[in-house]
């Protein structure tokens, strides 16, 4: 009987933290997406997306909460491709959701995050009214607070003008999976294939993003 209760508890964590796994493949999506000009959490001055993205061969938009779990997983990772390739013709830039501007500086110095990031909202009370919201509901993402969740641009062929920069390309509703992020950005950016294994192949903890009440804010160490 107990090695009966152990297997279960076994199967049942297993089957847990399997469930709470929320990598994403890369999916190309009808997403009529528009440009936008936000506050820099660090210098308060304006970016504008379209002027980011210019001269570019491709731009991953990343929005993410800070307090998010699988944020701190993928920033890392983020950092690593922007160091990898910002001299080759990639952009990464950060959209920042639900959560006060200081909370944001400390964990962009906490990640040592060192591409652009912006604010959209600094409110947990946001989550249903942000443009965050919107675009990934329209694309299936049926998480709770969709962090992080990934738009690609590629600006050779983004609209010159106007508000909207795109209306089909591809998306991604959950983490990025390293080893497909890398191939999709040297096909985009003109470079070989490189045989690589992924660094994040293997996570020793998967958690679901939901907002902790008891640590809002993520403080330097």
């Amino acid at each position: 009987m107990k090695s009966f209760f152990a297997l279960l508890i076994i199967l049942l964590a297993f089957t847990f933290s399997f469930a709470q796994n929320e990598q994403s493949p890369m999916l190309e999506k009808e997403i009529t997406y528009k440009d936008w000009t936000y506050k820099n959490p660090r210098t308060g001055s304006d970016i504008n997306l379209r002027a980011l993205a210019s001269g570019k061969k491709l731009t991953i938009v990343v929005y993410y909460a800070p307090w998010c779990p699988n944020w701190r997983f993928d920033a890392p990772m983020l950092e690593r491709f922007y160091q990898k390739y910002k001299d080759k013709g990639l952009e990464i830039v950060g959209v920042a959701e639900y959560d006060p501007v200081d909370s944001i500086k400390n964990n962009l110095d906490f990640l040592k995050v060192t591409f652009p990031t912006v604010v959209e909202s600094d409110s947990r009370a946001a989550k249903q009214t942000s443009l965050h919201y919107e675009y990934r509901k329209s694309t299936g993402d049926t998480r709770g607070w969709g962090s992080p969740w990934y738009i690609m641009l590629t600006p050779a062929v983004m609209e010159k003008k106007g508000d909207v920069l795109t209306k089909k390309t591809f998306i991604v509703n959950g983490e990025l999976i390293e080893k497909e992020g890398d191939a999709f950005i040297r096909k985009s950016l003109g470079l070989p294939a490189e045989d690589a294994k992924s660094a994040l192949a293997a996570k020793d903890k998967i958690e679901v993003c939901e907002p902790d009440t008891k640590t809002a804010e993520l403080k330097k160490p």
